[in-house]
């Protein structure tokens, strides 16, 4: 089965940075070229969002994510939701 889709396919050999928000993306993209890693580029993106989108997030949001670190070859799931008790696994 093709998949078929109206967006343009996106690559990066140097990093990448996603969101609803331009402004907010731009902050995620700036940390990259500072030398920041994925991690610091998406607290950078979340932070931009609660001022450019304040409705559609923030700091108290629920988040999921899996971090793959490089050095150590391992991959890292933060469960973020429900009550501020967040785990790491």
């Amino acid at each position: 089965m093709i998949f078929t889709s109206r967006r343009s396919p996106v690559l990066s050999t140097r990093g990448m940075v996603a969101s609803s928000q331009p402004l907010a993306t731009q902050a995620g993209v700036e940390i990259l070229r500072q030398g920041g890693n994925a991690a610091d580029a998406a607290v950078a993106t979340a932070a931009a969002l609660n001022i450019t989108e304040p409705t559609s997030t923030g700091i108290g949001g629920d988040m999921f994510a899996l971090y793959y670190d490089a050095k150590t070859k391992q991959v890292k799931a933060l469960n973020g939701s429900g009550r501020a008790e967040n785990r790491i696994w």
